[in-house]
């Protein structure tokens, strides 16, 4: 199934049905009297989140969503039926903008979570409706009122717990193959990540965490080089980031600026997100350069970083061990 994480559709709300204009013609009732009926509510448009969906490409090509008019009023005060509501089933995660991209509407962040977008208008009265004293026979009935009408965007942003960032072939993809059973593409060419992956990650039989890789950032990524920072959108709801470097690279420390730079560039508050920091691929260094890559990196970041290999999975336990702990403590923190 394709990845989308984006989509922009349009919803109308139904109108609300008409009110009508009769009066009662029976026998044994001398003077009869009006009974229009009011016209019938016009239907919603809703979103609601759904579990087993993880992308929003059903709306790749669906991107008109009208919900029908409310039926008309009848004679013997006969009230229009009300028309069903048209439900979007999102996945769990969902944020819906209003056309500016920037106004948020709803987020969806758990099963069943649903949100009014549009709402259906109300129906029209009917002559029985303006009856009085006065007037005991109008002639007025009312159009029904017009639903409510948008174009929405619709963003998809993953539910995980630790996300993981860094420059392209930091070993993201290897790490999260040897941490989980997911299984992303791994090569030795940049940008071989071209969407979000989710794996979830195993502790132990009572511990268990979802860990997201995005594709990898490059400079300038915030103004949109390389595969740009849309994809950064997954992880502003993760508890903790986990930063690869490459150790094999000649000049880490400015790989690990690079990529700070890009997460305070794109905002979302990942710059002030609690990050461990780890240097990849031990197993391809030789200890002088491990030494020496340690203490710039450490410079660089203002903490030493984790040791590990992706490839060998030595150092992983406790990498994974860290970023359980901080989880923990982030959403005790949430109550």
């Amino acid at each position: 199934m394709k990845f989308l994480d984006e989509a922009k559709v349009y919803l109308k709300a139904g109108d609300g049905g008409d009110g009508v204009v009769a009066f009662r013609r029976e026998k044994y009732i001398e003077f009869g009297g009006p009974d229009g009926g009011n016209g019938g509510r016009g239907g919603d448009v809703l979103a609601e989140a759904v579990e087993g969906l993880n992308t929003l490409i059903d709306y790749r090509y669906a991107q008109h969503f009208k919900a029908r008019k409310g039926g008309n009023g009848a004679g013997s005060d006969r009230t229009g039926a009300a028309s069903d509501d048209v439900v979007l089933k999102v996945p769990v995660g969902t944020v819906i903008l209003a056309e500016d991209k920037e106004t948020v509407l709803a987020d969806l962040t758990k099963p069943g979570q649903t949100a009014i977008l549009c709402r259906g208008g109300d129906g029209g009265h009917g002559n029985a409706h303006f009856k009085t004293s006065t007037n005991r026979a109008p002639r007025r009935a009312d159009k029904g009122y017009p639903g409510e009408e948008r174009w929405v965007w619709l963003r998809l942003k993953l539910i995980a717990d630790a996300g993981l960032v860094g420059l392209p072939n930091a070993g993201k993809s290897t790490f999260l193959a040897a941490s989980s059973a997911a299984r992303p593409k791994i090569a030795d060419y940049p940008f071989t990540t071209l969407h979000p992956q989710l794996g979830v990650v195993r502790l132990s039989a009572t511990e268990e965490f979802v860990l997201a890789d995005i594709p990898g950032l490059i400079e300038g990524a915030h103004e949109g080089a390389g595969l740009g920072d849309r994809f950064l959108g997954h992880i502003e709801r993760c508890a903790v980031l986990l930063h690869l470097i490459d150790g094999t690279q000649a000049d880490p420390a400015e790989a690990y600026r690079t990529v700070r730079a890009e997460l305070e560039g794109y905002g979302g508050g990942l710059s002030e997100k609690p990050e461990i920091v780890a240097l990849n691929k031990t197993d391809a260094m030789t200890p002088q350069a491990r030494t020496s890559r340690v203490k710039a990196l450490t410079r660089a970041a203002g903490k030493e970083p984790l040791l590990i290999s992706g490839a060998t999975g030595a150092g992983v336990p406790e990498a994974l061990r860290a970023l359980a702990d901080t989880v923990h403590r982030a959403r005790e923190a949430e109550g």
